[in-house]
Parts: structure tokens; C-alpha cells; sequence
């Protein structure tokens, strides 16, 4: 292969729902560059893109695949992503890389909620977009109503470059109203006839050319007047103001598709090659300290890794963009994250697992590479001299979380290290084990995405997992003053242990003063503070500590002991065991032994001390509270509210969206297992939604009762 320039290379991402045709149409573009010599098919399973096994047995994409192809002497890089929620870090990390999003429609279907999931990520990034409505040769394929959809989540954003004369079995061409012909097609690889519009038509025609020429217009004072003056603008102004429109995202051009039938892909890579923003009129790559990095051949070299895979029979491969600079094979780089060396052995232009070899790539090319030893996905690699490192892609918080185990204990260790590398891997795919549950926890996006993960660690590394429902992180704090004290005295023999502490505990408010006086239990005493600390606990929330001893009846040798007893209460709270937050404890007297005190003792009767004073100042369980957003049709708002209002659920607001409707919720996470599952089965497959931390609140009444029971039992069973 040749090595292309910046402005002969276009990097496109395609996005669609699951089923809109993104696979069949990355084949019939690679058809028509000739990167393959015959198309495959997702149901023949021998498509270039979804090439994995697991792929193959759900016919569906599962990960992003880098492809390229060479068209109009241009090399188009495209990045095929998967169309279900569940793998969205595809279509994120492709974002990142690619210039334009080409947004596939399923005809049938119009503008389902997974559109308007992936169109939120294209806006959030900036992307422009391209329309292409595909499976108009489908026998429920409905035009009018896919373009009502169109409009209705994008408006005036839609620009028709083309449209149907006829859908169904018997669709076999469109009118471009930007080349102002007829085109039809005689067979199914892509053969074309040129023709002129039927009479039939003209009016229908012109109609829309003039609403593409207006919007072309828009975009340019120069072409506003040109159109002012002639009533018409020529073929190249009208691409010069579309251009300017894609790339402010404010036209998304429509195309008619059956990527099945190769009908119209030649006319999407003629617009794309001509239109769509080049390398260094598109992505601006930002360094960490705020530095804009031109997409310039003649700059430093750097590149910027979006993707990493294990493959079998090669081991890592990394896939980057080429941001400023030209690399070439055997090039020494450095890793702006740990300041390693790592050699650019081979580089090559990735076609699914066809790769083909060159010599050099330069800014603004995708390409990969092999055994890195220290480079991972979002780091930066740089020509010596240069320090630049990348903001890096910031991927979703997880919506589904499983506890996980190997069936088989001895493959405990083996199981962590596939975890990990399944991470560097997606990072959407969250593994921690968590000291306060004693479980390791797996996060996800979904069930099928951790579905997925188990049948690759049973087919591919021989390992059966369980899963099952985690344990939830609760809190536990105070909710009123207690007064409490504790004696540890124990004598055997020799030197015995003997400590006493006087303890008040009473809830932690931020920014409320010290306490100096009190009456409780029908004492009434005053404290002067001689030290206080204050530590932030690593599970949120504080523990402030006094030392109010007068009269030395505890050293203050002892009083660190001490703090240390209270810790390990608070990290294994009374109640449930979880750890607890937000409490003051002061010490305020006590005794100790001349010869029998030691740090031991009043580390037992500071645990001691707080456990027993931790029960009598009103304690709570403070349970994980998430807020939650949902997108669902409208005609599945009724069940989706009852079914929320049933996990304990507060609906805050609701709005519209483009089409669907939003439900605001917030909702304690313990009853948010599975509920992706749930949500899909509720909706048909038709809703999605995010959900992310927001606070710790007390749990009811009668579900603290539940727990607490739940906990004595779990005791006496050990």
C-alpha cells in the first residue's frame, strides 16, 4: 500500500443500531475500493469485520473493528462498532479517532432509542454526521415514516441528498437531487445506470434540490449571495456549503441504501471523499495542560492509542492515530504516561484481521502495531523531545454489577489476570475487589456485556465462572449523643492488660462548632480539647477525634491506641458490619494501671468503648443512592414508573427527548440488580439508561430491620 497524505485520508466512524446494517455496509465499501474481491455476510458468517467466534454465534458486532478502504484516491479508514448499548466502549474509543460519523437507519424501523443513545455520544464529541438510510430493499422498509423519525429527533438538521422512487422488493435505485439524476442499478454488486429523473418526478425533484440548495447556502455569506443573485448554486458551491454544514453540525445529508444489494454505497464514498472533513479540519487532539495539537504532517511525530486487543497467535495489538508527525517501521517512541521506550517493530492498515503492511503512516492515518511492552489504551506515544500526553477517552459509568468467582478456587489467580487484561482491553469493564464486601466485584454495561466476558473466559481460556448478586456497600452512622465507657482488664500470670476510657459519640455535621458543654444522663460536663484530629475516611465521610483528658488519667502515649481501636469499629461497623461514617468521638476520661496498661489495652476498650455507644446514639444504615435517567417510548412509561416505583424508587421529573421520553428517578442501588434485564424485557428492547452515584441515604425502617436480622444470622452461621 501506499503511503497516503493527510488530505487523502478520511476517518469515519459508523454508528446504528444493533441490525441497522453497519457490518454489511463496511463490506460493500471495502468491496467497492477493492480491499476485497467478494462480499461477505453477517448470517454467512464471513464478514471481514466480525471475524471473532463469539461474534459469529450471535451474528451481531460485539467490538469496534478497524477497517480501511481506497476510493477516489483517497484512503477511507472506518471503524464498524457494535449496535447494542451493552458495548458502547467501541463506539466511544472510535470517536475519539474518527472525523465523521456515518449514522446507519434501519428502514424499518426509523430512528430507534439505540439512534438517539449513539447521536447523544456523536453530539457530546462534536461529530458531524451523515445519514444513511439502509435495508430500503426490506419488504417492511417505510421511507416517509423513517424520515418523519429524522426529523423529528434531528429537525431542520436533515438535508435530503436522495430519495426512493419505490422501497420493498422492488427497490433498485433513488433520485440524487444533488447530481440531479436517476440512478438505478441492474444487479447486486453495485452496477450502475445513470439516468435522467422521470418526468414523472421533476416537480418532486426540484423541490428538493431547492431546499439543498437553500441549505447549502446557509452555511456561506458568499454562496447566500451567489443563490440571492442566480436562484441556483453549481455542484461545487453546493459541496462547499454542505461541507461547511457537516462540519458545524448544522446539515445532516440523507442517503438511500440497501448495503445487501451494494445500491448506493458509491455515492456515500463519492460524498464522503469530497465533503467530509479531513484529518486536520476535523479532530483536535488536547494535551492534558490545555495544548491544541495540529494535525500536521511536518510537526513532532505522536500518536495516541484508542484500542487495545489480545489475539491469539499474536498477542497485543494496538491500534492508534497517527496525531501529528509521520512514523516509521522500527521508530523508537516514548510513553508519556511511564516514560518507556517502546519500538514501532511492524505497522500496518487494518482490514478486521487482514492486515496489510507499509512502511510509514502520517498525521491524521489510523493504523496498529504489535507487542508493545507498556503501552496500554489512552496513552500517548511521542518522538523523543516531545512531551505531549492526550486528554484521554472518558468512557460510562458501569449499569450493571455481578460478584464474581471461579467455579474452581486454584483458579482464582488465573481468573484475576484475564479480569485485568479484560479491562485494558474495554475499559467499561470495571473489576475491583472490595476489601469491605470480600468480593470481587465485576461492573459492566449491561448483562449480556458481562455475558459475553464469561462465555470468552469458558471457551477461549477454559475457565467456568459464577456469578451472583453482589453485596451492597452500605453505611452505618449515629443519629443522636451517647455517653459510653469501657474497661478491658485481663490478668493471667506476670504483666496483665488494663485500660479504661469514657467516651461521648455524637453524629459529625460539617461545619458545626465543637462541643464545650453537655448534659446527658444526668451528668452535665464540659470539655476542653487538648488535641482534635480530623481524618477523611477512604469510604467517604469523616471521623473527628478529641483528646479532652485533664488531670492525666490516661497518658497521651495511649491516645493513638485508642483512635486506633475506634478505627477498627469503623471499619467493621456494628450493625451490618459496613463500615461507618460522619462521627464524633470524644474522650474525655478514663483510667490506666502503672504497670498493666499498655497500647493493646487501650486499643480493646477504644473499640470496646465505641461499639457500645455506637448502639445507644440512635444508630442508621445509610444505604448507596443512584440517580437514574431512562429513555423509553412513550407507550412504555406507565410500566417502566410502576415498575421503578417498586425498587423504592423517587421519580424527580420527567421530559421529552427527541421522540422518547425521559424519566428522572433516584434509586437505592439494591434494587437495581439486573435491572438492565428487567428494562429491556419491559420495553421490548426499546429503552435504555444511565445511572450514576449520587449520595448515602437511610435506609426505611423496615428494610434496617430486615438487615439487621439478615446480619445476627450471617453471624451465628460463622
Amino acid at each position: 500500500m501506499k503511503t497516503y497524505t493527510t488530505n487523502q485520508i478520511k476517518n469515519i466512524v459508523l454508528l446504528g443500531s444493533a441490525g441497522s446494517g453497519k457490518t454489511t455496509l463496511a463490506e460493500a465499501m471495502m468491496f467497492e475500493g477493492k480491499v476485497i474481491d467478494r462480499r461477505g455476510s453477517v448470517d454467512a458468517k464471513n464478514t471481514i469485520s466480525d471475524y471473532t467466534e463469539v461474534e459469529q454465534l450471535y451474528k451481531r458486532s460485539i467490538y469496534s473493528t478497524p477497517l480501511y478502504t481506497e476510493y477516489n484516491a483517497h484512503k477511507l479508514n472506518i471503524i464498524d462498532t457494535p449496535g447494542a448499548d451493552d458495548f458502547v466502549n467501541g463506539v466511544i474509543s472510535a470517536m475519539k479517532v474518527a472525523d465523521t460519523c456515518v449514522l446507519t437507519i434501519n428502514a424499518q424501523a426509523g430512528v430507534e432509542i439505540g439512534t438517539r443513545t449513539l447521536s447523544r455520544w456523536a453530539d457530546k464529541n462534536r461529530k458531524p454526521v451523515i445519514v444513511g438510510v439502509n435495508q430500503l430493499d426490506h419488504e417492511k422498509a417505510n421511507w416517509e415514516a423513517t424520515v418523519e423519525s429524522l426529523k423529528q429527533s434531528f429537525g431542520n438538521r436533515i438535508v435530503i441528498v436522495q430519495y426512493p422512487l419505490s422501497v420493498g422488493s422492488g427497490f433498485d435505485g433513488f433520485v440524487d437531487v444533488l447530481k440531479m439524476k436517476y440512478y438505478t442499478f441492474k444487479d447486486d454488486n453495485g452496477t450502475r445506470v445513470e439516468n435522467e429523473i422521470p418526468a414523472a418526478e421533476a416537480d418532486r425533484a426540484a423541490e428538493y434540490h431547492n431546499l439543498l440548495v437553500e441549505s447549502a447556502a446557509e452555511h456561506d455569506e458568499s454562496l447566500m449571495e451567489i443563490f440571492f443573485d442566480k436562484g441556483e448554486l453549481s455542484e461545487d458551491e453546493i459541496l462547499k456549503g454542505l461541507s461547511l454544514g457537516i462540519k458545524t453540525r448544522s446539515a445532516f445529508p440523507v442517503f438511500c441504501l440497501s448495503a445487501k444489494k451494494d445500491i448506493g454505497t458509491k455515492r456515500l464514498m463519492d460524498f464522503i471523499t469530497n465533503v467530509a472533513p479531513y484529518p486536520d479540519n476535523g479532530n483536535v487532539f488536547v494535551t492534558e495542560t490545555g495544548v491544541e495539537v495540529p494535525c500536521n504532517a511536518n510537526g513532532p511525530a505522536s500518536v495516541f492509542v484508542y484500542k487495545t486487543s489480545v489475539e491469539q497467535h499474536i498477542g497485543e495489538v494496538s491500534y492508534f492515530r497517527v496525531v501529528s508527525g509521520i512514523i516509521k517501521e522500527g521508530m523508537d517512541m516514548i510513553n508519556a504516561t511511564n516514560d518507556t521506550k517502546e519500538r514501532l517493530s511492524s505497522l500496518f492498515a487494518s482490514a478486521g484481521k487482514k492486515r496489510e503492511k507499509v512502511t510509514e503512516m502520517v498525521a491524521g492515518d489510523l493504523g496498529c502495531t504489535v507487542k508493545l511492552k507498556n503501552t496500554k489504551t489512552n496513552q500517548t506515544l511521542n518522538a523523543t523531545g516531545t512531551d505531549w500526553k492526550f486528554v484521554p477517552i472518558i468512557f460510562p459509568d458501569p449499569k450493571f454489577r455481578t460478584a464474581v468467582k471461579a467455579k474452581n478456587e486454584s483458579e482464582d489467580e488465573k481468573l484475576s489476570e484475564l479480569l485485568h487484561r479484560a479491562h485494558q482491553e474495554d475499559p467499561t469493564l470495571i473489576v475491583e475487589y472490595s476489601k469491605e464486601l470480600k468480593q470481587t466485584i465485576l461492573s459492566g454495561q449491561g448483562e449480556h456485556h458481562i455475558n459475553i466476558l464469561k462465555w470468552e473466559l469458558l471457551n477461549n481460556h477454559k475457565i467456568d465462572i459464577d456469578l451472583f448478586a453482589p453485596k451492597i456497600p452500605y453505611r452505618e452512622t449515629i443519629t443522636k449523643t451517647a455517653l459510653a465507657d469501657y474497661r478491658h482488664k485481663k490478668q493471667s500470670g506476670g504483666a496483665g492488660q488494663f485500660g479504661e476510657v469514657h467516651i461521648v459519640i455524637e453524629p459529625h455535621i460539617e461545619g458545626a462548632p465543637d462541643t464545650t458543654n453537655l448534659k446527658l444522663d444526668g451528668k452535665e460536663l464540659k470539655f476542653s480539647a487538648r488535641g482534635k484530629e480530623e481524618i477523611n475516611l477512604d469510604w467517604g465521610g469523616k471521623l473527628v477525634y478529641y483528646n479532652s483528658i485533664v488531670g492525666g488519667s490516661i497518658d497521651a502515649r495511649f491516645m493513638p491506641a485508642i483512635l486506633k481501636g475506634i478505627m477498627d469499629k469503623m471499619e467493621e461497623g456494628p450493625l451490618t458490619g459496613s463500615y461507618a461514617r460522619d462521627i464524633r468521638v470524644i474522650v474525655y476520661d478514663g483510667k490506666m494501671h502503672p504497670v498493666d496498661s499498655n497500647e493493646l489495652s487501650f486499643r480493646l476498650a477504644g473499640r470496646n468503648a465505641f461499639k457500645e455507644g455506637f448502639k445507644k446514639a440512635g444508630p442508621k444504615i445509610m444505604e448507596p443512592i443512584y440517580s437514574i435517567n431512562i429513555y423509553v417510548p412513550s407507550e412504555y412509561m406507565g410500566d417502566v414508573m410502576s415498575d421503578m416505583q417498586n425498587r423504592r424508587a423517587i421519580i424527580e421529573g420527567m421530559e421529552s427527548d427527541s421522540g422518547f421520553e425521559v424519566i428522572k428517578a433516584r434509586a437505592p442501588l439494591a434494587e437495581m440488580y439486573k435491572y438492565s434485564t428487567t428494562l429491556s424485557s419491559l420495553t421490548s428492547g426499546s429503552a435504555t439508561f444511565t445511572m450514576k452515584f449520587a449520595d448515602y441515604q437511610q435506609v426505611p425502617a423496615d428494610v434496617q430491620e430486615k438487615l439487621l436480622k439478615a446480619y445476627e444470622a450471617e453471624e451465628k452461621d460463622e
